[in-house]
């Protein structure tokens, strides 16, 4: 059965347009993102200013995308378990937590990553 999707340039450009709209959502829907976007403004500019060595740089800017990263996803996760159960159910607490989780782990990396940097 052949193909008949996007390919090449096309499925490349659709691709930057849906994450482009992605972010967009991320940014318009949930409080803790824009937070962690603004932290990142700071963070990013002063990692790259903080750090040492390239190694140090890509540590101290890597950890601030990190938890961007995670926290879309979290998002993700909240949106869809919303979408499709509006009872309370085991599961759906268990998927919320879990994605709550990965964020207070993104943030811990990041505290630490930047912490044993700076100071020691």
């Amino acid at each position: 059965m052949a193909y008949s999707g996007n390919t090449g340039l096309t499925r490349i450009r659709k691709a930057a347009i849906f994450s482009w709209q992605g972010f967009r959502a991320a940014y318009a829907h949930e409080e803790a993102f824009r937070q962690e976007l603004w932290l990142a403004v700071v963070l990013i500019p002063l990692g790259l200013y903080l750090g040492e060595s390239g190694v140090e740089k890509a540590f101290l800017v890597s950890s601030v995308v990190l938890l961007l990263i995670v926290e879309i996803l979290n998002s993700a996760i909240e949106a869809v378990v919303d979408r499709f159960g509006g009872e309370q159910h085991e599961l759906s607490g268990r998927a919320k937590d879990m994605g709550s989780s990965a964020v207070f782990l993104a943030v811990v990396f990041l505290g630490l990553s930047w912490l044993l940097i700076i100071f020691f």
